[in-house]
């Protein structure tokens, strides 16, 4: 333990404060509840969690049309979502399957009637 003498100034002392990690300036570890550190997500979860959400929706988008190119992007995203551990691993999987079923719905047309695309009523 360090002892001032009188003659010692305010910088001496902060200084020392400092070494022992108890003066205004230590450093200190940073608080997670501080407003001056907002509360963020990661960009790899975040980014997981987005793909999650695009795979579902071009999933369901390409049951209706252009199932050749959303079908497998939505396996793509929802398999990409799944293994950056997205917290939204339904909707990923949910992606996934209706991408499978875009390439289904593919499938069967092509042998049908050798078209890429459905119709109503047709």
């Amino acid at each position: 333990m360090t002892t001032l003498t009188p003659d010692h100034d305010t910088e001496t002392r902060h200084d020392t404060d400092t070494r022992h990690g108890t003066g205004a300036g230590a450093a200190t570890e940073p608080d997670a509840k501080s407003p001056a550190a907002p509360a963020k997500r990661g960009a790899p979860r975040g980014q997981a969690d987005g793909m999650a959400v695009a795979a579902f929706v071009l999933g369901l988008v390409g049951t209706l049309v252009a199932n050749v190119v959303l079908g497998p992007c939505a396996l793509v995203l929802g398999a990409l979502a799944l293994a950056r551990n997205t917290t939204r691993r339904f909707r990923a999987v949910l992606g996934m399957a209706l991408g499978a079923v875009d390439l289904i719905i593919l499938a069967t047309l092509a042998t049908a009637d050798g078209t890429l695309s459905w119709t109503i009523g047709g």
